[in-house]
């Protein structure tokens, strides 16, 4: 597919910038074939968390010395007849919306008659620094790195795993209990989506959870990426391919979390999204130009909820699910859609054993009628 020859490339640091570039010199994807002796039922509930299911993709070669492939496909066949497709890939080559219509256009191949679904546009100039940059904003969702070179950031922690379930019945009390207040600043009507009161609510387990002393006065801060390809202007083409995404963020001291009327903590992730304005980007863009920082908070919400992976056509049909792989992270929480396509959603906790409880406790508690 020679519209994302970019997969075939290698990652490497700007020498001036110290920035991570893509170097498009073809060294090419990595293919592994895999077999197991099971079947797929003996997996179980698919959408439970499975430590196993990191042996159906492969993050690293092996036999391949110096610059591992930044994709690498696996094929895993099972007993049944039934196999999985596990695709590793570094965020820095699409982000969810982008890798969606990488996959729509992969199954397009596996057709003998159909052309690409989506032709890609792979400018990334496009999100480029402005020159000089302009930073207008404070942007405290933003944290300046202390080195001049990019590099990772990890985390190592025992971590209890839980994947709590939002039924539609839920989601639509949380947005009854946001009804109230929900006014924007001339007035009107401010818009309740499902995603705005499902992060309120997750935000604020998360906060109140936390086992450090003197939680109340305490400032927590959510995180969530918000598309800015309608939001530039002029627009980003719907297929742009790479990340055109941006955190936006709310902030409140925890004892506002606890005692505030849900509808107002629900205006200020309203806010945090409505902020996310062509300006807005713009100087987050150049921010980041300037201090090569990284997105920080205590919580950052990442949704594959309506990214429709699981919707896409190959030629033996859909496929039965499709997730990512479990990884621990406790400032990282993952909403993700359940199997058949119904409107609930999984949210994919990882905490210590005694914070956990309590979200689990808070998460209940707040989907009371009596709270």
């Amino acid at each position: 597919m020679v519209h994302y020859d970019f997969l075939a490339g290698k990652l490497i640091v700007n020498e001036q910038s110290g920035r991570p570039e893509i170097e498009c010199n073809g060294p090419g994807v990595g293919f592994v074939v895999a077999s197991t002796d099971i079947t797929m039922e003996e997996i179980g509930d698919l959408v439970y968390p499975n430590p196993a299911y990191r042996e159906l993709i492969m993050q690293r070669l092996d036999d391949v010395e110096g610059d591992q492939p930044l994709c690498i496909f696996q094929v895993t066949g099972f007993k049944c007849g039934g196999f999985v497709l596990g695709i590793s890939t570094n965020h820095v080559l699409f982000d969810g919306m982008s890798f969606k219509h990488f996959l729509v256009n992969l199954a397009s191949q596996a057709f003998e008659d159909k052309s690409l679904a989506t032709v890609p546009c792979n400018n990334r100039r496009l999100l480029a620094a402005r020159t000089p940059p302009q930073v207008k904003f404070p942007h405290p969702e933003l944290l300046k790195l202390k080195t001049h070179h990019w590099r990772g950031i990890s985390q190592q922690e025992d971590l209890d795993l839980k994947i709590m379930n939002l039924s539609p019945d839920d989601v639509s009390f949380l947005k009854e209990k946001a009804k109230t207040s929900m006014t924007m600043t001339d007035g009107t009507p401010r818009p309740i989506t499902s995603f705005n009161v499902v992060a309120t609510h997750i935000w604020r387990c998360k906060a109140l959870s936390r086992d450090v002393p003197n939680n109340a006065d305490r400032l927590s801060t959510v995180l969530f990426s918000v598309d800015i390809r309608s939001r530039l202007r002029p627009k980003l083409p719907l297929s742009y391919s790479g990340n055109a995404i941006l955190p936006a963020y709310a902030s409140a001291k925890c004892s506002e979390l606890e005692h505030l009327p849900f509808s107002k903590l629900v205006g200020m992730v309203s806010e945090g999204a409505g902020r996310m304005d062509d300006e807005y980007a713009r100087s987050s863009i150049d921010w980041g130009e300037m201090y090569q920082g990284f997105p920080d908070g205590e919580l950052l919400i990442s949704s594959w909820w309506r990214l429709g992976f699981d919707e896409v056509v190959y030629p033996w049909g859909k496929s039965k699910y499709s997730c990512p792989v479990v990884y621990q992270r406790k400032d990282i929480i993952l909403l993700f859609p359940e199997i058949g396509g119904t409107t609930g959603i999984n949210v994919l906790v990882a905490l210590p054993p005694k914070e956990l409880h309590k979200f689990q406790h808070l998460f209940h508690k707040f989907l009371s009628p009596i709270t």
